[in-house]
């Protein structure tokens, strides 16, 4: 008799590797790279697997030592990594330069023609990807490739015919593709999601949603159809509409190592919560996560469920001995 489904979250998309040059290096002049690994759907898994949770990540890989490093951070972070399909290619890269006031933190990406922008549906296990609690999606993928678009369609299609929940992070990312094309693309994909999450520029930018934050995350809503939405407003924190409830988390205060990776570590804690049936717990889980993002080194957060009753406790700063 079956117990259920394998895993609590799955995901699709592409892992790449970061080569990143200390904070206030620029990359013309770097004699040294720190490479770690990346990807917005591994990272939110990455998080969920270290909170305990069973998790499983459906991708392409080059079978050579770049694609074994990639894999193995997930091994470590505690994520299946069965449904990875090794593939001949190459693997995704993006440099990053680390900086502050005045000047913003940049990532050049080289990841044309990956294993990951090569994916098909015949590379998919689809029972693998589908025996989950949810899937969670986000808008990165569908930019990469004309394969990518159709399997990102196929996923939600096939996770709607099986009945298994939608989780889907807008994720907007212009040196991929056009706000109009990311519009046309997404708004099909998103529609009835059951969590969909989006940062308040991305749903300017590509839904036209204007006001205070409590009327873009209505508007939202509305054009979407969502089940719940979440709206990340930066250094406010975030809020979430669930039927006709509004929740909101301010940010906490936090000193800020590295940018990146921080929205993929909100979506794990809402994930996280909702998983508990809880969205107002998930949503200070999503905070704290950032926070702890933040912190960091590394697109990848490392953190434990102790860690994050640290901070949501008010006990996260100081020296633990």
């Amino acid at each position: 008799m079956s117990s259920g489904p394998r895993f609590e979250v799955t995901s699709l998309g592409e892992m790449l590797l970061r080569l990143s040059v200390p904070p206030g290096v620029r990359l013309q002049t770097a004699s040294r790279l720190d490479i770690c690994p990346a990807g917005a759907e591994t990272n939110t898994l990455a998080a969920l697997a270290r909170l305990g949770r069973r998790c499983g990540w459906v991708g392409g890989l080059p079978e050579n030592p770049l694609g074994w490093f990639a894999a193995n951070h997930l091994r470590m972070a505690g994520v299946d990594s069965t449904g990875i399909a090794w593939k001949d290619g190459r693997m995704g890269l993006f440099f990053v330069e680390l900086s502050g006031p005045p000047r913003p933190s940049s990532v050049w990406y080289d990841r044309a023609g990956s294993c990951a922008a090569h994916m098909r549906s015949e590379d998919v296990d689809w029972e693998y990807l589908l025996s989950s609690r949810l899937l969670h999606l986000t808008g990165i993928t569908p930019a990469l490739s004309e394969s990518c678009r159709e399997l990102v369609g196929e996923a939600v299609r096939r996770a709607k015919a099986a009945a298994v929940p939608l989780s889907f992070d807008v994720n907007y990312r212009e040196k991929l593709w056009s706000a109009a094309d990311a519009k046309t693309v997404l708004e099909p994909l998103i529609r009835k999601a059951d969590l969909l999450i989006c940062g308040r520029p991305d749903a300017q930018r590509l839904f036209g949603c204007t006001g205070p934050p409590d009327e873009i995350v209505r508007q939202l809503r509305e054009q979407t159809g969502a089940t719940v939405v979440i709206l990340t407003v930066g250094e406010e924190g975030a809020l979430a509409l669930d039927g006709e409830d509004i929740y909101r988390e301010p940010a906490v205060p936090v000193q800020i190592i590295d940018r990146i990776g921080a929205g993929d570590a909100l979506a794990a804690g809402v994930i996280h919560g909702w998983l508990e049936g809880n969205l107002a717990r998930g949503l200070r889980y999503g905070v704290a996560l950032a926070a702890l993002a933040l912190s960091q080194h590394g697109d990848m957060l490392v953190a434990t469920p102790e860690d994050l009753q640290a901070v949501l406790g008010g006990s996260g700063s100081g020296v633990q001995r």
